[in-house]
């Protein structure tokens, strides 16, 4: 739908403090899921205002040889400095209408305008018109947060939660020994992977230590049964596996491809975790065993409110989205699968959860990367919406307890963490997260809840051992008589 709207000027009084506004005609049309077209037309009469305006104050500031500063002519102020007074013009008369144009025509851009702005000119005469593209904020509706009734799960952490989470912990700070003996379930093996498909080597990968779990799961696919498979296999063995690529794979041709997996093993270890004394308590920074208990009881917990809170906050966005018929662009959501994957990493570190329960889980949303994040974007609209008409805000001190919390899980220093969120920019990402956790608190206040046991165990056994690398990522292909 087309809408055809102007803006009218305001008068040009300068000492009545009145606001110059441009005559702007303005046309927008919806050419995609949240994506318009808006064409532009500015007047000559405002052109020809912002160029005298550009031209006085030049006069006024000009500093040219045999001249006074103030005292150029304007004729020579024209000439002398055409270029720059052509290109600020065009700056001026741009900026000056897309702002316009945002605040008085309720566009709430996402991304940039897609708009070549080389390829505009300033008439000297003559009105001005452009267009562009952009992709916009869909419009969000909220209901009454009151009408909605959460099922919010809970337990308990028990002294046996805390001994199996130790014996987890036991395992990142255990060592491995090379040994001659067969592979089982829980060692580690070094190997070299060969993925086959159609006859040709897809892609190596090389020197990969990797632990014997059920299964092994790579960013865009997964061998299932891969204890099984490698169970009884010595350095030199080579065994053979299939798995499928992942159908929202980034690597589009090879999407629900079947591939096999040639896995030469090249070294067999075997895994002794570490003991739990006091020395392995000092060692992370506690007093006594009894210290370390009481740390992964408080990491426990923050485990159940995590679950609680993805809980609540997914019955939450199922029943506010539910009128959230609204597409989204595809170019837009391949854009943002890396932020919603750093976000959903950025949630578990600060749960509390283990490097290796971290890998597992993000090789699994890559797999899923594209619905994933079509999901979450939907979800942040609305979150960002309730944010919004809450007057939610993020402080300094917000921040700075979630990196503590996080530090304090990796056994790094608050600073060590701060400098690594920002040398790679996801402090944004962090920010966001917290002021839409915020955004779902005060859903959740004002909603009512159903009590319910939490039923799950706190630490699962685990099964995944996650490769922090996708099959097809800079994919070649080449022929067996290559390798």
């Amino acid at each position: 739908m087309t809408t055809a709207e102007s803006t009218e000027a305001v008068g040009t009084d300068e000492a009545a403090n009145t606001v110059w506004k441009m005559t702007l005609g303005v046309d927008i049309a919806d050419v995609g899921p949240c994506r318009k077209r808006i064409q532009v037309s500015v007047p000559e009469t405002d052109i020809t205002y912002l160029r005298t305006q550009l031209v006085n104050d030049y006069t006024a500031k000009a500093q040219v040889p045999g001249f006074r500063v103030g005292r150029v002519p304007r004729e020579l102020v024209v000439n002398r400095f055409r270029q720059q007074l052509a290109d600020e013009l065009k700056q001026r008369v741009l900026v000056q209408s897309l702002e316009q144009l945002t605040s008085e025509h309720n566009i709430d851009p996402i991304n940039e305008p897609d708009m070549d702005v080389e390829s505009i000119d300033i008439p000297e005469s003559g009105n001005l018109s452009y267009a562009f593209e952009v992709e916009v904020r869909p419009d969000v509706t909220i209901p009454d947060y009151a009408t909605l009734t959460i099922k919010r799960p809970g337990r308990e952490v028990t002294d046996e939660d805390i001994d199996k989470y130790l014996g987890r912990m036991l395992l990142e700070y255990g060592q491995r020994q090379e040994s001659e003996d067969a592979a089982v379930a829980g060692d580690y093996v070094t190997v070299n992977i060969s993925f086959e498909h159609d006859g040709r080597i897809a892609r190596d990968m090389s020197n990969l230590s990797v632990r014997l779990q059920p299964t092994l799961r790579f960013q865009d696919g997964e061998i299932e049964g891969f204890d099984q498979l490698m169970s009884g296999a010595v350095a030199g063995d080579t065994r053979s596996g299939k798995l499928v690529i992942s159908r929202e794979s980034s690597y589009v041709p090879m999407r629900g491809e079947t591939l096999t997996a040639n896995i030469k093993v090249r070294s067999v270890s075997k895994f002794q975790p570490a003991a739990l004394d006091a020395a392995l308590a000092e060692r992370m920074g506690f007093d006594s065993v009894e210290a370390l208990r009481d740390s992964v009881r408080n990491v426990l917990q923050r485990h159940v409110t995590y679950r609680q809170r993805q809980s609540c906050r997914t019955q939450l966005l199922e029943q506010i989205t539910e009128a959230a018929n609204w597409e989204l662009p595809e170019e837009l959501v391949m854009k943002q699968v890396e932020n919603a994957l750093h976000r959903e990493i950025l949630e578990m570190q600060q749960a509390g959860f283990t490097p290796t329960e971290i890998r597992g889980r993000e090789a699994a949303l890559r797999q899923k990367s594209v619905s994933v994040t079509r999901q979450a974007m939907k979800e942040h609209f609305v979150l960002d919406k309730i944010a919004t008409v809450e007057n939610i805000e993020v402080t300094e001190g917000d921040i700075d307890v979630e990196i503590s919390a996080m530090a304090f899980q990796s056994g790094e220093s608050p600073r060590r963490v701060r400098a690594r969120l920002e040398k790679s920019r996801v402090i944004e990402n962090l920010e966001a997260q917290i002021r839409e956790r915020k955004a779902v608190d005060i859903a959740l206040e004002r909603a009512k809840f159903e009590e319910v046991p939490l039923d799950e165990e706190l630490v699962a056994p685990l099964t995944v051992e996650g490769v922090d690398d996708a099959i097809c990522n800079s994919m070649f292909v080449r022929s067996p008589a290559a390798s």
